[in-house]
């Protein structure tokens, strides 16, 4: 005896395009959550806050997403909504908005708009940040390329933590994890693990290890206090060079985990080319 076929929701991408394009107008996330809650409710609401960052073809920290992994003019499935300001969208229209898509750079993936002139990533950082080797606190020298360093994390979240893979996170308001602001100050990156675990990352490039874990944890507090409901909290402290007291700190920090970054140039030779006869 055969069985009707039993039918599944839309994936939730789908479920904000049918939400929004009715609507004319400029929405929030949070009217958003609500429309699909209504008739899904079921659905996770920071699922739905991550699926909303990933349609916004404006917004820097789509890139750390699967969807978003590969360079593309922003005209698919996944390139409908266009962020109007601090938990806002509205629908995507590149005759209103300017064209966008997701460009392979030198530092990784990069949200650009390509009808700009000055062909720059969004929010892009200055041009250079320090160019004089710095006292890093660890007892090396680094370059102060914080900035520099963020981006990329957030652009290209790492797999080589004991957490596994990692995706940026973004708030019911639709903020994202860069410089993630909280009551103890602005926490670098903040990412969310398969399980919805949350890793909060301190980079330290200029400061001592006795603040590099004081904040951290002071961040993880905070979070957990606020955003985790239930999730683990862990921290992860970046750095040129790691000290031997920042390892002895660590040792009884065990939601904390300690990485070195190592950095890579490669010169390759250039000339004119000969004219052509």
């Amino acid at each position: 005896m055969s069985t009707a076929p039993t039918t599944s929701r839309p994936p939730i991408w789908q479920l904000i395009r049918d939400a929004v394009s009715p609507l004319g107008r400029e929405t929030s996330n949070v009217e958003i959550k609500q429309l699909l809650l209504r008739a899904y409710p079921d659905l996770n609401a920071a699922t739905i806050a991550c699926q909303i960052a990933i349609c916004t073809v404006n917004r820097v920290g789509r890139v750390g997403y699967p969807e978003n992994k590969k360079p593309r003019l922003a005209n698919g499935r996944y390139d409908f909504l266009f962020a109007t300001g601090r938990g806002k969208v509205t629908w995507y229209d590149p005759a209103k908005h300017g064209v966008w898509a997701i460009e392979q750079t030198p530092e990784g993936l990069a949200v650009r708009r390509t009808d700009d002139e000055t062909g720059e990533d969004v929010d892009s950082p200055p041009e250079v940040d320090a160019v004089e080797p710095v006292d890093d606190g660890f007892g090396g020298g680094a370059f102060a390329l914080e900035s520099h360093l963020r981006d990329y994390l957030a652009r290209n979240p790492p797999g080589t933590t004991t957490h596994g893979a990692l995706s940026l996170f973004v708030d019911a308001d639709g903020r994202d994890g860069v410089e993630y602001q909280t009551d103890c100050g602005p926490a670098d990156l903040v990412f969310l693990d398969r399980d919805g675990n949350f890793v909060v990352f301190e980079l330290k490039l200029g400061r001592g290890p006795d603040a590099a874990l004081g904040q951290v944890q002071r961040y993880m507090g905070w979070i957990e206090h606020h955003l985790a409901q239930g999730k683990t909290v862990s921290g992860v402290i970046v750095a040129n060079a790691i000290s031997e007291k920042l390892k002895y700190a660590g040792k009884v920090a065990p939601r904390v985990q300690l990485m070195e970054y190592k950095l890579a140039v490669t010169l390759a030779p250039v000339a004119l080319q000969a004219p052509v006869a």
